[in-house]
């Protein structure tokens, strides 16, 4: 199986679905922020192992206390992927703190304040 085939493409799908709904309904630990979203989710295809982009609203102490929170429930995620999902293997998942929205929030915030001094210059 090729890695950007449709079968990896739809199992990709289906475990960041999967993934999203435990994060957000069955685990109660408190180091999890509520405003946790599953970016994105890689598996790799002999479904061994499975990187998952995690995006935390807040500042970088709830970013890494939650990804504490998710590294220590990893069994439970990955025994709940097992029952909802029927995959040959069930993979043994990275967590990976994602940045691109902080990044492009910053970025947006740095065009905006350049169109707001060349606006100045020109009047």
């Amino acid at each position: 199986m090729r890695k950007n085939s449709m079968k990896n493409t739809r199992i990709n799908g289906e475990v960041q679905r999967v993934l999203a709904e435990v994060i957000r309904a069955e685990i109660k630990d408190p180091r999890i922020s509520p405003l946790t979203s599953v970016v994105s989710v890689e598996v790799a295809p002999d479904l061994k192992t499975c990187k998952a982009w995690i995006s935390v609203y807040g500042d970088e102490e709830a970013q890494k206390a939650t990804i504490e929170g998710l590294k220590s429930a990893e069994g439970f995620i990955r025994k709940e992927l097992a029952r909802r999902i029927n995959l040959r293997n069930t993979p043994e998942i990275r967590f990976i703190v994602d940045q691109s929205i902080a990044y492009g929030v910053k970025m947006s915030k740095l065009i905006d304040e350049v169109n707001r001094t060349n606006d100045q210059e020109v009047n």
